[in-house]
């Protein structure tokens, strides 16, 4: 029988799998936080207790996802381990699937492909 945090999982992992927005944080004036955002956040914590369930559900995204989803699952893989992350960011990189941006108030337009060359960028000159 499926535990709470196994189906917390799963709707986080559907949220993310149909999501159009990548926002890491608040988003607007208001600083609203995106169902999508939340939904990360569960995976993020669910690596975290759960490693082996929550990387399934994160590994299937990474898949199967949605252009943002994809993006979500890249970011996840990266922070619990930078040389797979990278290795995600890499076959992510001729990906032309759109998807909305926002950081803070800044709303923008990305393909996977742009926000993963970024990624890969970002991580060569750290």
């Amino acid at each position: 029988m499926s535990g709470s945090w196994e189906r917390e999982l799963d709707a986080a992992a559907r949220e993310l799998d149909r999501a159009d927005t990548l926002a890491f944080g608040g988003v607007g004036l208001a600083g609203q936080i995106l169902p999508a955002t939340e939904a990360y956040r569960t995976l993020e914590q669910g690596l975290r207790e759960h490693p082996e369930a929550a990387r399934k559900r994160v590994d299937r995204l990474l898949r199967k996802g949605s252009p943002a989803g994809r993006a979500y699952a890249a970011t996840l893989l990266e922070a619990v381990d930078p040389a797979v992350g990278r290795d995600a960011w890499a076959r992510l990189r001729g990906d032309d699937g759109e998807f909305t941006t926002f950081s803070g108030c800044l709303m923008g337009r990305a393909t996977l492909g742009e926000y993963a060359a970024d990624r890969l960028a970002a991580a060569d000159s750290s």
